[in-house]
């Protein structure tokens, strides 16, 4: 499926720059004018009015493949994913339980040292 979808994307990335690149060759409406006082433009490569048929026809072919592809991941995208439930339900569970999590001691902390008349704890220094 991600491969179908990278292919389409693709059609659809270089039917887009090729749309561009046509586009920017034609000719506007007002260059017909400048042909008739010798700019060039009928010694071009198709003829003094072939490159405009053949350049809109062939942005209409490159405009319907955008379509297609664009409607083609506009289907591909609204379907709902095939894995059920979220994220975090793929996460392997461990074998910890809650034996594992630390405990709070029950018994009282160990007293200080009794100190005697003096001030001083019956410890030896070490």
């Amino acid at each position: 499926m991600t491969t179908l979808l990278a292919i389409i994307i693709v059609i659809q990335v270089v039917s887009a720059l090729l749309i561009i690149g046509l586009v920017l060759l034609q000719h506007g409406k007002g260059a017909d004018m400048g042909a008739a006082f010798g700019s060039g433009a009928s010694g071009s490569l198709f003829g003094a009015t072939g490159s405009s048929n053949f350049l809109s026809k062939f942005t209409g072919v490159a405009a319907a493949v955008f379509f297609t592809s664009t409607l083609a991941l506009s289907f591909f995208g609204s379907r709902p994913a095939s894995v059920s439930g979220g994220v975090m339900d793929q996460i392997p569970t461990s074998s910890s339980t809650a034996k594992d999590a630390p405990v709070a001691p029950n018994s009282a902390p160990a007293a200080a040292p009794a100190k005697n008349a003096a001030g001083q704890s019956g410890e030896i220094p070490k």
